[in-house]
């Protein structure tokens, strides 16, 4: 089976239709049960036997009773996608702390601690799959307005590139999977819905199914790290190779553009 994070909708809902149409059943977990159900019965239908298990991640035992209920349910868990995630862009001066607390520990502690929790039975079997739903953002500069969202996708692809390392030849593949702007709710979400539909022309733009599709099979060709889209590629590498201030300078671009500095 494979447990997807934060598989209410997005990236999320779309990893888990590309795992179902690829044979797996699946467990799904996020804070809101109704849309977890829905999407359940809908991949039901598809033939994938989906067990659902509501949790928010921003509360440190969570990881905890999940690996204790599947643990419970004798489940076994072959996949682990760690998808849950949300940002805040008005600032951090603005922001609560609180808030940024559960920032670190929905994008950050929770994925490294489903997989301490669950890597070690697919070593043990020899077969499994850790993919990280990063972003294009934690391989650039960090953007003004959502100052910690970036710096915390970057340390989530370093950490998925050095456990890859670590578990070359076990059978377990881990990837990162790294999107630029990709059509979901995530900007309505988090109010910006308007800024980032009129700061980017729509060919920049890709589709949550395309971009799972290109993290599922980055990940079962056991590549360290994938980032969706040409252009989104030349982003980073502008951002990896130009000189600190020109870097800088390209998004704070980006962050004027998005009226947020």
């Amino acid at each position: 089976m494979a447990l997807i994070t934060g598989a209410s909708a997005g990236i999320g809902a779309a990893l888990a239709r590309v795992h179902a149409a690829e044979g797996w059943d699946l467990i799904l977990t996020a804070r809101r049960e109704a849309p977890l159900k829905a999407l359940a019965a809908e991949l039901s239908r598809l033939g994938a036997a989906t067990t659902v298990l509501t949790e928010d991640l921003a509360d440190p035992a969570a990881p905890y009773r999940l690996f204790d209920e599947i643990q419970a349910r004798e489940l076994s868990v072959d996949g682990l996608v760690n998808n849950a995630g949300f940002s805040r862009t008005a600032g951090f001066l603005n922001t609560d702390p609180e808030i940024h607390a559960a920032m670190i520990r929905v994008m950050l502690t929770a994925p490294i601690e489903l997989a301490r929790l669950f890597a070690p039975a697919m070593v043990a079997r020899g077969y499994g799959r850790i993919l990280n739903v990063a972003s294009l953002a934690g391989q650039m500069p960090a953007t003004g307005g959502d100052t910690l969202y970036g710096p915390i996708k970057g340390f989530l692809i370093k950490a998925s590139q050095g456990l890859h390392l670590e578990l070359r030849g076990t059978g377990v593949h881990v990837t990162a999977l790294c999107p630029g702007y990709t059509l979901t709710e995530f900007h309505d979400v988090n109010g910006t819905r308007d800024e980032v539909s009129s700061a980017y022309p729509a060919w920049m733009w890709q589709t949550a199914d395309h971009v799972a599709r290109v993290g599922y099979a980055a990940c079962e060709a056991n590549r360290p790290k994938v980032t969706p889209g040409a252009m989104n590629n030349i982003l980073a590498g502008l951002a990896k190779h130009l000189p600190d201030r020109l870097a800088l300078k390209m998004v704070g671009g980006h962050a004027k553009r998005l009226k947020r500095n």
